[in-house]
């Protein structure tokens, strides 16, 4: 039984905490999605819910004497400080945690919404689950680091062992958007490496990736079964490739379509671990999905694993022009998928739908369906 929760209800982020089944509403889209195939609504799936989390992204606000890490209140701009967080994998915790310090004794100004000023503007931690070390970035109100050296060497030392790297990233704009486009390399190795489904792969701290490792591993093994080997597959928003890399090992070709470019180096540098002969049957397509849209007729397979929004429309009509043998969607916007699969379940039969609860106690679910023959 988990734990309660310190930190609610001012916490938003479980709105369901404790609740072992997905919410009403993601249950009733989700049967709603197996009616389109004439498919009953599957159980899903789940696996740890506390101290799952291996990656987090976390505010930092308040002041330089009383800082809060945390996550934002609903609706507003006013961090919560979580530092006994239930769902966190306890290295999180650890860090945020010897950051408050390093703040503090440090004077280091958190960041401010309202007037677009202080330094610190959020911490992101990832943890490796071999080494049990923490890649740390720490994102600074700055085109350059100003204020955050003696804070890092701090942190540095605090952490020892357990940390994997510490890199700093610079944000300036006065915006939502958590990473900005200026990075150092401070300390440490450049990508953290998992062992995900028997292949090796490599995640630069601005590449995607997911949080709940234990579920997400088991939809890369279930998104291998649904591919016939030997297969000719395109994969569109590979990242660093997570999902296709797998497939590789059943003898497919596999066409990568990427855009970020923290993603295409992860997976170029997962793609260099492979033997010759397998990085033979490996092309890599940068650029958006909408500019590769014409690789759907060049493959048996299609594999989609989109952000929440979904699709883009230029590659949803190619698939509906020219669908393919088989479609292999992995979804984590339940709304945009079932929006989706209106439309293509009228040139492809859908076969299959699995759901995975890799966010417990919120309504999202990832969604796993395959379509065609």
């Amino acid at each position: 039984m988990i734990e309660p929760c310190l930190h609610r209800p001012a916490c938003p982020a479980c709105p369901h905490y404790g609740l072992a089944a997905p919410s009403l509403a993601s249950r009733a889209r989700l049967e709603r999605i197996a009616a389109l195939g004439g498919l009953p609504a599957p159980q899903v799936r789940s696996g740890r819910a506390s101290a799952y989390r291996q990656r987090a992204r976390l505010a930092v606000r308040g002041r330089a004497d009383a800082p809060r890490v945390g996550v934002f209140e609903a609706r507003s701009h006013r961090a919560v400080d979580i530092p006994e967080c239930r769902v966190h994998h306890p290295l999180i915790n650890h860090v945020a945690a010897a950051l408050r310090r390093a703040i503090r004794s440090n004077g280091v100004a958190p960041y401010d919404d309202s007037e677009h000023r202080g330094a610190l503007r959020y911490v992101q931690i990832a943890v490796e689950r071999s080494s049990q070390s923490a890649q740390v970035v720490l994102v600074e109100n700055s085109e350059a680091p100003r204020s955050l050296k003696s804070l890092a060497e701090q942190l540095q030392g605090d952490l020892g062992s357990d940390l994997h790297s510490l890199w700093w990233n610079g944000q300036p704009q006065q915006s939502n958007a958590i990473l900005g486009p200026h990075w150092e390399h401070w300390v440490g190795p450049a990508e953290l490496r998992e062992e995900f489904a028997g292949s090796a792969l490599f995640f630069p701290p601005d590449a995607f990736g997911q949080a709940h490792l234990e579920l997400a591993e088991e939809i890369a093994q279930r998104v291998r079964e649904q591919i016939p080997a030997g297969s000719r597959v395109v994969e569109y928003y590979s990242g660093v490739g997570a999902l296709g890399i797998g497939v590789l090992r059943d003898g497919s070709e596999v066409l990568f379509n990427e855009v970020s470019p923290g993603g295409l180096r992860g997976l170029e540098r997962g793609l260099a671990e492979l033997d010759p002969d397998t990085r033979a049957r490996v092309q890599v397509f940068p650029g958006s999905a909408a500019a590769n849209a014409d690789l759907v007729g060049r493959c048996d397979v299609v594999l989609v694993d989109p952000p929440r929004k979904g699709l883009d429309s230029r590659l949803l009509q190619a698939l509906l022009e020219s669908p393919p043998r088989r479609l292999v969607y992995v979804s984590c916007g339940i709304q945009a998928l079932e929006r989706e699969l209106t439309e293509l379940t009228r040139v492809l039969p859908l076969r299959r739908i699995e759901a995975f609860d890799l966010f417990p106690f919120t309504d999202h679910l990832e969604i796993l369906a395959v379509l065609g023959h």
